[in-house]
């Protein structure tokens, strides 16, 4: 299986996750301590704690087009970084903008995912993306991290 396939595979496990939606309901939209334990199994506390950082700060939003595809970036702690799901269907693979994702992710195999990405899983679930609808002139933008 190849990287970009494992972490496409990850972010639907992820998302799609059939405990998630009971474990968000029954916490009042907060995740409870077995499905955090779960994500340390794959991730490291210092990447949990800053996506999870992301998420509690609302930097991640969600761009919705008229088309019916979203487009996600996050607010960094250095900058704007647009962030793309993958779909393991159509071989389309998941990835950020940021140096980290091209270095930890891509070139050492050190992490699955970057914060940025994991943040927007973890705001998908929790229903924390702040979300905006974008024309296709803005989405542009969106994709350039201009916006």
């Amino acid at each position: 299986m190849l990287p970009h396939e494992l972490l496409s595979l990850l972010g639907v496990a992820l998302d799609q996750h059939s405990d998630v939606e009971h474990t968000v309901e029954e916490d009042g939209g907060q995740l409870n301590e077995e499905y955090i334990d779960r994500l340390k199994f794959f991730f490291d506390d210092n990447l949990l704690l800053a996506a999870l950082d992301l998420v509690d700060r609302d930097n991640v939003i969600k761009f919705n087009t008229v088309w019916g595809h979203s487009k996600y970036q996050v607010l960094g702690s250095t900058s704007t970084y647009s962030v793309f799901l993958g779909d393991p269907e159509n071989r389309t693979p998941t990835y950020c903008t940021c140096p980290s994702f091209a270095f930890s992710v891509l070139l050492t195999d050190a992490q699955y995912m970057c914060k940025h990405l994991l943040a927007v899983f973890l705001s998908r679930r929790l229903g924390r993306c702040i979300e905006r609808p974008v024309n296709p002139n803005d989405l542009v933008h969106v994709v350039k991290g201009s916006i």
